[in-house]
């Protein structure tokens, strides 16, 4: 349960970041081929372009995570030491996050330049080419939940960790898009703070980090249960 909540945490982390959040009105409008002015006058904003854009990153992400269980599984007979290094590569990424660390390959981002594609369809493929394209700039968060997945005991597992990193992306990015005057405003407050949520994001992965290498990562989710019971229904 715990790591459902740290990747949807993850996946909003991923959001916020840098490479991410200045970029949000941009895909908006091309998603939906509307201009930022009359994105910012329209009343109402057809959500179904960014409900299949989010599918097609959650897509490029679900499989990611599917391929580490599938991985993590191989190695199954070596579980303590995967776990450890696991726990100490989630640490690394954090630390980079944080600002500790300083590796500017992981701050590398890929722009990948596509033509318009019309139709549902395009908007998919559109998604899809985010999942991937910008795969390395949110790399340090993604690839902790990544190797997250790759503890799972099952592939399902995996799917449902990296559905829920997906959600943490793409709940907000809808939303920005509905409620897209909003979102303009409220962005500006967010990039004034960018470095805090960064850090804080940075700080949640680093404890994630610690929990897996001392195996209490579990322990903390029932815990936690114990005073939000309801959360044991989520998985």
């Amino acid at each position: 349960m715990i790591e459902l909540l740290v990747a949807l945490s993850a996946g909003l982390l991923s959001f916020l970041s840098p490479c991410v959040l200045p970029l949000i009105p941009g895909y908006i409008s091309y998603i939906s081929g509307s201009s930022l002015n009359e994105l910012l006058e329209k009343k109402e904003i057809n959500i179904i372009p960014l409900i299949l854009f989010s599918l097609g990153f959650s897509i490029v992400f679900i499989l990611f995570g599917a391929a580490s269980t599938f991985l993590g599984q191989i190695v199954l007979n070596n579980s303590n030491t995967l776990r450890i290094v696991a726990g100490l590569i989630i640490i690394f990424f954090s630390l980079n996050i944080i600002g500790v660390l300083n590796f500017n390959f992981l701050n590398y981002e890929k722009r990948i330049n596509y033509t318009k594609k019309k139709g549902q369809i395009g908007s998919v493929l559109v998604g899809m080419a985010f999942g991937f394209g910008w795969t390395p700039c949110i790399g340090p968060i993604l690839g902790s939940i990544l190797l997250l997945a790759s503890t799972e005991e099952s592939i399902n597992r995996g799917i449902l960790l990296l559905s829920f990193y997906s959600m943490g992306l793409a709940i907000p990015f809808i939303l920005s898009g509905y409620l897209f005057q909003k979102f303009m405003v409220v962005s500006k407050n967010l990039k004034k703070n960018m470095n805090i949520i960064t850090k804080l994001g940075g700080t949640l992965l680093l404890i994630t980090g610690v929990l897996i290498i001392t195996n209490h990562l579990q322990s903390l989710g029932f815990y936690i249960l114990e005073y939000f019971p309801i959360l044991g229904s989520i998985g």
